[in-house]
């Protein structure tokens, strides 16, 4: 039989040997994790996924305004875009300025500050390179022509040869402004001449004068009849008479903003970007 004290001795033992155990566990783990020094800090700053990168997460040092030259045809799409990037990157502020791509090229080599060009044909934007007002650019969309007829007109009107019958009156984009040309392009595949009633400074002013009932149609983009929603009646035109154009997007090169730009000009090239613009109507280029 083991004497009492000598179970006594053994218990004690045990106990202090698991209580050693249990203070070594303690420290390994501690000497694991490392002094609060040597930690690696984890950022405080969460960040929105970003809708235009796929889920990627944007740049933190996107911010302030920025400022873009469009095409007055992109209106309806980049006002779409601009609620989105701004979504994407609360406190930025997008500023959108539409106009004729030629004027808005010339407002650029002037000296006008911009942080974006998107034009709606690659000569305006090949204006701007070469005076050094904007970088490298991208071809993002590609737009055709339609006929757009008056909802008050009574004159009968299914393709571009009945533009040039006697008493329909028609309006056209200015020849240096892109519809204009890309319009002229259109009546010339067609064997059509005609003389317009008026000129319009840009693709929007011809849609207004035609839902006013000002003429009884115009040319413009098949982008700007789907604007419309309705109060235009649009008219295709074959495509063997028909003419597109190209949309360049640049950098300008004096970019007052250049990291919410490219910022920007990425919406403009991503997936989500792309589908906006499908929606509205362009083609892929």
């Amino acid at each position: 039989m083991t004497p009492i004290g000598s179970r006594r001795a053994g218990r004690a033992h045990r106990v202090r040997r698991c209580l050693l155990v249990a203070v070594a566990a303690v420290a390994l783990a501690a000497c694991s994790a490392g002094s609060p020094g040597d930690r690696t800090p984890r950022p405080s700053l969460t960040v929105k996924p970003s809708v235009v990168t796929g889920g990627q997460t944007p740049p933190v040092n996107v911010h302030g305004d920025v400022v873009v030259f469009a095409a007055a045809s992109l209106t309806g799409a980049f006002t779409e875009l601009k609620k989105d990037f701004e979504a994407t990157y609360p406190g930025v502020t997008v500023k959108l300025s539409f106009g004729a791509s030629s004027t808005l090229a010339q407002n650029l080599i002037q000296g006008a500050p911009a942080d974006v060009f998107a034009s709606a044909a690659v000569v305006n934007m090949k204006q701007a390179q070469k005076a050094k007002a904007a970088k490298a650019s991208t071809i993002f969309a590609r737009n055709v022509m339609q006929i757009a007829v008056s909802p008050k007109t009574k004159a009968h009107i299914t393709s571009l040869a009945d533009l040039a019958k006697p008493g329909v009156t028609v309006e056209l984009c200015e020849k240096q402004v892109p519809c204009g040309a890309v319009a002229q392009e259109a009546l010339k595949n067609a064997g059509v001449n005609l003389t317009p009633k008026t000129y319009g400074a840009d693709v929007k002013a011809v849609l207004t004068s035609v839902q006013l009932g000002e003429v009884d149609a115009g040319i413009v983009y098949v982008t700007d009849v789907e604007a419309a929603g309705g109060k235009v009646r649009g008219v295709t035109i074959p495509p063997a008479q028909n003419a597109s154009t190209d949309y360049p997007i640049a950098l300008t090169t004096d970019a007052p903003n250049p990291a919410a730009g490219q910022a920007f000009i990425d919406e403009v090239l991503s997936a989500q970007g792309q589908q906006v613009l499908a929606r509205a109507g362009f083609e892929k280029p």
